[in-house]
């Protein structure tokens, strides 16, 4: 008995020895990931939650294996669904974008989207980049060319992040796009990076503001004196909240964004809903000429487009005018856009989508033969191949995303963005939040998504046969209708595609 109550007593002993033992080494190995995981400079999720950050990978990969007993589909969450990420993500990693088994993409809901391969594609070999587009020529002295399909669209210093205005500038600049500083004014983080800027002029006219509110006309010279600054924009409204301005919660003003913005630390930035002096279509185009008139830099306006007889009664008046008084460009945002923060009555009920605004926008163009003196950019969800690939086959000459280049960054979709605790420091001014982005890692993927964006542009290009993208048009897509039956592009909207031009290349 004193033997076995010995063996006992050593076994027990031996027990607690290497108990303490294991739990110092797995203290001791949480410390390490801790220490690594506050260094590393790739994923901004370990690097604000070390140790506890690792669990979403974890649990995204197991996800994989589970999903069919406990979570949804790959294209059932909104607004962007885990396919439509997961893209972003590899685009913006540089790593393998192909997927197993076969596609989750149901083919069936009436809208849906499918483009006409061609049985003789061009050879890889025969690809082409896109010809440059100059926007502005013969109407001011200094016209703006771009090369760019995809360029990234309008987010504010202060809706956005410093580091995150520096990552997307500097990646901008690799790939040769501009970037639109959104209506919250140019900061040195737009410039410092070295991108084409479009300088967007919202009904705050922050950046460009006299003492009440109304337009500088110094403050706007000194604007476009700056050689980055390549275009203006006047907002009339945006995608998420049309007949609302942008809305900055006071808490996110801080001194150096009030000082741009030409309001006081904390208070809230709340945008008119819509310019003051701005009252018809005539104050519109004054407003147009106005500008370019002192900037000497193509200027147009960005809207949310849902009723045709305001287009017609807008270019009636431009001939009547002449294409002096034209913008050089329109945008046109979806009413599922994006935005930092809007009333949820405006963000689900008013507006068009861009699939309606779009084609539409592109056949009354044609309808009062100004087509080739405004270009038009498209703006609204467009983060992955497929939707930018339909949109110049409606007939668009560029694309801006906000929220893929935000994916680039490292969001993952946490719905704080109306909030100063986003978790991956794009939209908050949380100091410790913000020390996760690292510029010099995420200017890189904001570079890898655009580029590999319009290589899969190419791609797609090249498999409907045409060796360009901007050579597709709306005989290359085709639109699922009532009862699964499917139409060309051509079909759903014969107006434009009979009045189409020869494309830009």
């Amino acid at each position: 008995m004193d033997q076995l109550a010995q063996f006992a007593s050593s076994f027990i002993s031996y027990a607690v020895i290497l108990f303490v033992f294991m739990v110092g080494l797995l203290v001791f190995g949480a410390a390490a990931l801790y220490i690594y995981d506050r260094n590393q400079k790739a994923s901004t999720i370990m690097r604000n939650y070390p140790v506890i950050g690792r669990f979403r990978f974890l649990f995204e990969h197991l996800g994989e294996f589970f999903r069919q007993y406990f979570f949804s589909m790959d294209r059932e969450e909104m607004p962007f669904n885990r396919a439509q990420r997961s893209w972003v993500y590899r685009a913006a990693k540089n790593i393998d974008s192909t997927v197993p088994f076969g596609s989750t993409r149901d083919l069936r809901p009436e809208g849906t989207v499918m483009f006409v391969n061609s049985p003789f594609p061009p050879l890889t070999e025969e690809s082409l980049p896109p010809k440059p587009i100059t926007l502005g020529e013969g109407y001011c002295q200094n016209p703006y060319t771009s090369a760019s399909i995809v360029n990234i669209s309008g987010m504010s210093f202060g809706a956005i992040s410093k580091p995150a205005v520096l990552a997307l500038s500097y990646g901008a600049k690799k790939v040769g796009c501009w970037m639109n500083t959104g209506e919250g004014g140019l900061s040195q983080y737009h410039e410092e990076g070295g991108a084409d800027i479009v300088f967007q002029m919202g009904t705050g006219k922050f950046g460009v503001r006299d003492p009440n509110g109304g337009l500088s006309e110094d403050k706007l010279r000194n604007i476009a004196a700056k050689e980055c600054v390549k275009m203006f924009e006047i907002k009339l409204s945006q995608g998420a909240k049309p007949g609302k301005g942008g809305m900055l919660p006071g808490e996110k003003v801080t001194a150096e964004i009030a000082e741009i913005r030409g309001l006081q630390v904390g208070e809230s930035a709340i945008s008119p809903n819509r310019h003051a002096e701005l009252n018809n279509n005539g104050d519109l185009l004054d407003m147009i000429v106005k500008v370019r008139e002192i900037t000497q830099k193509p200027v147009g306006f960005k809207a949310v487009i849902s009723d045709p007889t305001w287009l017609d009664e807008l270019f009636t008046l431009i001939k009547h005018r002449g294409l002096d008084s034209a913008p050089d460009f329109i945008t046109v945002d979806s009413c599922d856009g994006g935005t930092g923060a809007a009333p949820m009555s405006l963000m689900d009920d008013m507006g068009l989508p861009v699939k309606q605004s779009l084609p539409m926008l592109i056949d009354k163009l044609h309808e009062y033969g100004l087509r080739d003196r405004i270009k038009v950019n498209a703006s609204g969800k467009m983060i992955n191949p497929t939707e930018v690939a339909w949109a110049l086959c409606i007939g668009t000459d560029f694309v801006s995303t906000a929220r893929g280049a935000m994916f680039a960054l490292g969001c993952i979709q946490a719905l704080q963005c109306n909030k100063n605790t986003c978790p991956t420091g794009i939209t908050t001014h949380d100091k410790d939040l913000q020390k996760g982005l690292v510029v010099s890692n995420k200017q890189q993927r904001v570079a890898s998504y655009l580029k590999n964006l319009e290589k899969e542009l190419r791609v797609m290009a090249n498999s409907c046969g045409v060796k360009r993208p901007r050579e597709l048009t709306r005989l290359h897509a085709r639109v699922v209708v009532e009862r699964g039956k499917s139409v060309t592009l051509e079909e759903l909207y014969p107006s434009g595609a009979s009045k189409q031009s020869a494309p830009v290349l």
